[in-house]
């Protein structure tokens, strides 16, 4: 029960903290050309061709995924569910044993943010959450649960299974077993809790499919990302001369 519990708050710890950035999905053809008027401006739906997101862009999401307010915020939760469950023990009560267990759950959520960004700049992908184009609940779910492993790739952005996706969560872990946990830890704990770290994931991607804040929120404009949908799988490569500075960001 116990650690059903955890699991269930680690869970809510994704989609609680996790950036709700400006996930993106398409529109059916028929519906390219349909405008939404206001009573002021009327808005062209948004050309959805994939683009690669700018080394300033990814620059710019490290720092704020890494040291904004969100990263925070879930360190914080992560270490006020260690306080409630005493958990390192040794790390004791109180306001010196709250600090540790903060101070250790945003170092985590560092050394993975790190690993992930740092190898997907080596693999050469793009790891932005996409919503998806489907309809449907369901399928929606799936696309949130498969997302967490995969990552955009090359200048159509077509998806793949993501190495650094996998491996991010448990560098991150094992680098706090092995470097200031208490010492009875070893590799079966990091691999637990990066199991944990990857639930949170999950429960990000969840989060941005179905509790999309909108292309005009203070989320989206905290954190850029890219101004585009993912990539019609029957499109070619975008035509430069439509992309722009609101429409280039994303995770690498």
């Amino acid at each position: 029960m116990k650690l059903r519990q955890i699991t269930v708050l680690l869970l809510l710890t994704g989609i609680a903290t996790l950036p709700l950035a400006k996930a993106q999905t398409l529109v059916d053809s028929s519906d390219s050309s349909v405008t939404v008027a206001s009573a002021s401006t009327t808005q062209t739906l948004p050309d959805l061709t994939y683009v690669r997101p700018t080394q300033a862009t990814k620059l710019h999401n490290y720092f704020f995924d890494t040291f904004g307010p969100y990263p925070i915020a879930g360190a914080a939760f992560a270490a006020g569910i260690g306080q409630a469950y005493n958990t390192p023990p040794e790390w004791k009560q109180g306001a010196e044993g709250f600090g540790k267990r903060i101070g250790s759950a945003f170092g985590i959520a560092a050394v993975t943010t790190t690993t992930r960004y740092g190898l997907a700049e080596a693999f050469k992908e793009d790891t932005l959450y996409y919503r998806c184009e489907c309809k449907g609940v369901l399928p929606r779910l799936r696309h949130a649960l498969i997302s967490t492993l995969t990552a955009r790739r090359g200048e159509d952005g077509h998806s793949v299974f993501s190495f650094p996706a996998l491996i991010a969560p448990y560098a991150g872990t094992m680098t706090a077993v092995y470097t200031w946990y208490p010492g009875r830890y070893d590799a079966k704990d990091a691999l637990r809790m990066g199991n944990y770290t990857l639930l949170g994931y999950v429960g990000g991607n969840i989060a941005l499919e179905f509790l999309y804040s909108g292309p005009h929120s203070l989320l989206s404009r905290m954190h850029l990302n890219n101004g585009r949908g993912a990539p019609d799988p029957g499109s070619s490569k975008p035509d430069s001369s439509k992309s722009g500075p609101g429409n280039s960001g994303s995770n690498p």
